[in-house]
């Protein structure tokens, strides 16, 4: 599902962000990425999700080489990638439904599908009563699901999630993973990045550690 051969980030002449990293996550796995701030995690998520491209090596995502696909297929194939983010990125004068809907709008869904695939996620995430707040008007730990109800409404093949429970509370952190687990289980892969030792100490997950932009 996702594979990384020998890719090499820089970002100016000196800053390297991942320095020769060779990666397969396979379909349906659910793989931690760990390691301190600055170890590349984010950089990694982002060629992923191509937000990034690598400035030598080849990442394929779904069969697919990223060095090589055209635009109109990128685009195809970041709709098919959920991504959820320590801060969350909702827009604060949209609503919760709007939040969610965006990607459907963006897709050129009509309205009526709209409608009821965002309210059969918020009632999923037990977001109902609230889909006419705002975020400013939630708790942090409301606000990480409407960003994982955005991430997960086109039924992606891959969620990434960058530090996901960065912002959270103990309690909150365990009812993000298991909503996280959740959306495993239905067959989505799965990759976490975190630099909490807390959510790893217990897992039975694959964990992949970066140490300078290397696996370790």
């Amino acid at each position: 599902m996702i594979q990384l051969f020998h890719v090499y980030k820089t970002f100016g002449s000196k800053n390297s962000a991942l320095i020769d990293v060779s990666l397969r996550v396979r379909k349906g796995e659910f793989v931690f990425i760990t390691g301190p701030s600055g170890a590349g995690k984010t950089t990694l998520l982002k060629i992923v999700f191509c937000a990034e491209k690598a400035t030598s090596g080849q990442a394929l995502v779904d069969g697919r080489n990223l060095n090589r696909v055209s635009e109109r297929e990128l685009a195809l194939l970041r709709r098919r990638i959920g991504v959820v983010f320590q801060d969350f990125k909702l827009l604060p004068r949209r609503t919760v439904f709007e939040n969610v809907a965006l990607a459907l709008e963006i897709a050129g869904l009509p309205l009526s599908v709209i409608r009821k695939k965002v309210h059969q996620t918020l009632r999923y995430l037990g977001l109902a009563n609230k889909e006419g707040y705002y975020p400013p008007q939630l708790s942090g730990g409301e606000q990480q699901r409407v960003a994982l109800g955005r991430a997960i409404i086109n039924n992606p093949l891959i969620l990434l999630a960058d530090e996901p429970t960065g912002n959270l509370d103990p309690d909150l952190t365990m009812e993000i993973m298991a909503l996280l687990r959740e959306i495993h289980v239905k067959g989505t892969t799965v990759v976490v990045a975190t630099h909490s030792q807390e959510l790893l100490r217990d897992t039975r997950r694959r964990i992949v550690s970066l140490s300078k932009g290397r696996i370790v």
